[in-house]
């Protein structure tokens, strides 16, 4: 899947593969690493993670004397590729669990440089109002990436749908790992940005917040909502290296503004944050 390039005046979108290739070409390109550019290319997944960033951080990063222009992407594999091969200087996409996983698998030199707000995960379904009720073989759609998957098995278990051995690598949780699925559910297994287009089709659907509020959902349209732990917290990740530069620690002083907290509080109800912005 390829992701989308949406610049915050006037969210055109472009080709990610055709746009970030051009982007590279103006005065001073994602590419550079001189700590003291002011010129920032800042990759989000579609969404609430978008949102939060054009609504609470890039004002604050202009006021700074920064010209930002955000990328949309559709998928959770290229933002990290993107920010890796320095097409883009940072992203704000993903939960540290993942991100941990996915650096590792594909050694990559990233940092994490902050924790930000995450819209919860949520059971979803346009078929049953709340899970009493529940029939043997109903179907279950979930992400197919490993660390959302073994979330989206967690927030069955919160919702007393099944039961995960103990011992488990959260982390690493698959359907094999489940002691007891009394239900005898059957799963589905989808890309995360899909989910929402198969509400008609399965019982119930596990959508990462993001992708839930970008398809027009509301996190109170949930039949069950995440208790979100801290290692399902969003993440900005920089390239190794950046993280020591003063454009990055800008960043990361944006998402622990007073000014970021009350746009949070105002125009985000319901996610779930670090401590610093309780």
């Amino acid at each position: 899947m390829f992701a989308r390039i949406s610049f915050v005046s006037g969210r055109r979108t472009l080709l990610a593969t055709v746009a970030l290739a051009a982007a590279a070409t103006l005065g001073t390109s994602a590419m550079a690493q001189d700590g003291g550019k002011k010129s920032l290319l800042i990759g989000a997944t579609a969404g609430s993670n978008y949102d939060l960033l054009q609504k609470g951080i890039v004002p604050q990063l202009q006021k700074k004397g920064y010209k930002v222009k955000l990328v949309e992407f559709n998928d959770y594999v290229q933002p990290n590729l993107a920010l890796s091969d320095g097409s883009l200087d940072a992203n704000f996409f993903q939960h540290r669990a993942y991100f941990d996983q996915f650096t590792a698998d594909r050694k990559l030199a990233l940092a994490a440089i902050v924790q930000g707000p995450v819209a919860p995960m949520g059971i979803y379904s346009k078929k049953h109002k709340t899970l009493t009720g529940v029939k043997t073989g109903a179907k279950v759609a979930l992400p197919n990436d490993p660390s959302n998957l073994a979330r989206a098995l967690l927030v069955l278990e919160q919702a007393g749908l099944v039961k995960v051995r103990p011992g488990v690598n959260p982390a690493r949780i698959s359907e094999l790992d489940l002691a007891e699925n009394q239900h005898k559910l059957k799963f589905l297994a989808l890309d995360a940005a899909q989910l929402p287009r198969v509400l008609e089709d399965a019982d119930y659907v596990v959508v990462n917040g993001n992708f839930a509020v970008s398809s027009g959902l509301r996190l109170n349209e949930a039949v069950v909502l995440e208790k979100t732990p801290d290692q399902y917290l969003n993440v900005v990740a920089v390239k190794s290296g950046n993280d020591a530069t003063q454009w990055a620690k800008d960043l990361a002083a944006a998402y622990r503004s007073a000014e970021f907290k009350a746009v949070v509080d105002s125009q985000f109800p319901g996610y779930a944050k670090p401590g610093f912005l309780q």
